[in-house]
């Protein structure tokens, strides 16, 4: 398959990303390293491109509040509480409960912006327009780039001051020399920082402005893994997918009380498991010793039965030591439970604990 190219190729080839596939596209994994990229954007400033990430414009047909329902008829999230200038989290679901895709929506006045998964683009896009018609609007003049790290909004507000104002999860549209920026301030590491909508033209233009900043650095796929699994963040594809409902992978913060009477894809099961529990749940997993147990480790219990599988593992550059989550058999969810999981055929110790591994610094 004939790999798609970032608009930002040239740059991280110039700067010497070791460039990937993934998703579909051709993507950097790393410059400097995954543990020294990874660190620099816990204590700086870190430059992700996420223009693989497929972006949507949801024009209203007749207006807001019409829109809004017909999108909440596709997801157990409320739209039509979203305020002008704020931005959520969503959750698109199959008839079965299952999760299509996680995505992020914003209430931009008169119509909402939607980031989804990049292997998912295609098929949300034909999801959304099955169900919304004309009122989808796929993107596809702009780019869009991740700022995240404690000192994002200092390196930000050097070319966009109203950035400082920003809440978490706030939205605006700036106008700069690099084009009109929408931007969020949100992110999948963890940390406090803004996710950047920029036209095409003007991307080249504002990488290389923060990245002249001292305290941004580009960084790759490998460290954006391993700071969302610190952050205890699902993957989507790993740890959730059509088969897991929101309820199994511990999403059900993201089902407002407004929603939880039904009218949504998969009410049934979703109702269900919020009032009598799921089968299994989604779990943090603090291996014992050094070895990481990754994405297919099966765990067992103390007694050897069988009572789950790791979906997401790693070292956690942060934590020290490796990190790891999974879906367990209710009965096994308790913190400080003890497992174990089937290393190269060892049965190694692993103990059930609070997530996220390192706690979130978005700022509120």
């Amino acid at each position: 398959m004939d790999l798609q190219r970032l608009p930002l190729h040239d740059l991280h080839v110039e700067l010497g990303g070791r460039m990937v596939p993934f998703a579909g596209w051709e993507m950097p994994v790393q410059y400097e390293g995954v543990m020294a990229e990874h660190l620099h954007t816990r204590k700086a400033a870190g430059l992700f491109d996420v223009s693989h990430m497929g972006q949507v414009l949801l024009r209203p047909r007749t207006d807001m509040a019409a829109l809004a329902a017909e999108f909440e008829a596709l997801m157990p999230v409320s739209v039509a509480a979203l305020a002008e200038g704020r931005q959520r989290y969503g959750l698109l679901t199959n008839e079965q409960g299952g999760i299509r895709d996680d995505l992020m929506f914003a209430n931009r006045g008169d119509h909402l912006h939607v980031v989804v998964n990049a292997g998912c683009k295609e098929a949300d896009i034909a999801h959304l327009t099955a169900h919304l018609g004309d009122q989808v609007h796929p993107v596809t003049d702009r780019a869009l780039l991740a700022l995240q790290g404690p000192l994002a909004e200092d390196a930000l507000a050097r070319l966009v001051p109203a950035v400082m104002a920003m809440r978490f999860m706030d939205v605006i549209t700036a106008d700069t020399i690099y084009g009109p920026l929408w931007i969020s301030r949100s992110g999948y590491t963890g940390e406090d920082g803004f996710e950047i909508s920029v036209p095409f033209g003007g991307a080249n233009g504002l990488a290389r402005a923060l990245l002249a900043m001292e305290e941004v650095a580009p960084i790759g796929l490998g460290a954006r893994d391993s700071l969302r699994l610190e952050a205890g963040l699902c993957l989507y594809g790993h740890d959730i997918d059509e088969t897991t409902s929101p309820v199994e992978a511990g999403l059900t913060w993201a089902i407002q009380k407004s929603r939880r009477t039904g009218g949504f894809a998969g009410d049934t099961r979703i109702l269900a498991e919020l009032a009598d529990g799921p089968a299994r749940v989604r779990v943090g997993l603090l291996p014992e010793g050094r070895a990481p147990m990754r994405e297919g480790v099966a765990l067992f219990a103390e007694d050897g039965t069988p009572v789950g599988t790791v979906t997401s593992g790693g070292f956690g550059p942060t934590v020290g030591a490796p990190v790891a989550m999974g879906y367990v058999a209710a009965g096994h969810t308790a913190i400080g439970t003890r497992l174990f999981g089937e290393v190269r055929g060892k049965r190694l110790p692993v103990s059930v604990a609070a997530m996220p591994f390192v706690p979130a610094s978005y700022k509120r």
